[in-house]
């Protein structure tokens, strides 16, 4: 994606079930018009940047985009992985994200064990990404201090 950073927010809404469930990496999800909004650039992949929910705390975050192959999803989705333990499930709120940094394209797996080895690989060199100061410096990006109650692509 050519124009990163990309910043977006929109309502959670509830995706297949299968983040907290099967993979034991919850993932908020994004409507399909904020997915279908993304720019013509945007390639499929595993990207990283920052959240936050409503006009909460900013965390660092992985985001998943596209068909989900181990999956055979038949829709393109945008799920976010914040690293941050949430209390409760929210739902509903708004999801606020900047995507600052790519990781790599979506493939498929042969099993459900090296898909969830690969996210938390994901996770960790997000983790290290989002530490050096040219990433670091959007988690304070005016974004994150705007006024949540639009629903909106860009910046």
């Amino acid at each position: 994606m050519r124009s990163l950073p990309f910043f977006c927010r929109g309502q959670v809404v509830r995706g297949f079930g299968r983040g907290s469930k099967q993979l034991g990496i919850p993932t908020a999800n994004f409507p399909e018009q904020v997915v279908d909004n993304l720019p013509a650039d945007v390639s499929t992949g595993i990207y990283y940047g920052w959240a936050s929910v409503g006009s909460g705390d900013v965390h660092k975050m992985v985001v998943s985009i596209g068909w989900n192959p181990y999956y055979k999803n038949v829709k393109k989705s945008m799920e976010t992985h914040i690293i941050h333990t949430f209390k409760e499930d929210f739902y509903g709120e708004i999801l606020n994200v900047a995507i600052v940094g790519y990781l790599r394209p979506e493939k498929n797996f042969d099993s459900l064990e090296s898909l969830i080895s690969a996210i938390q690989g994901d996770i960790e060199e997000a983790k290290k990404q989002l530490d050096l100061p040219e990433h670091l410096k959007f988690k304070d990006d005016n974004f994150f201090q705007v006024s949540k109650d639009k629903i909106m692509n860009g910046h």
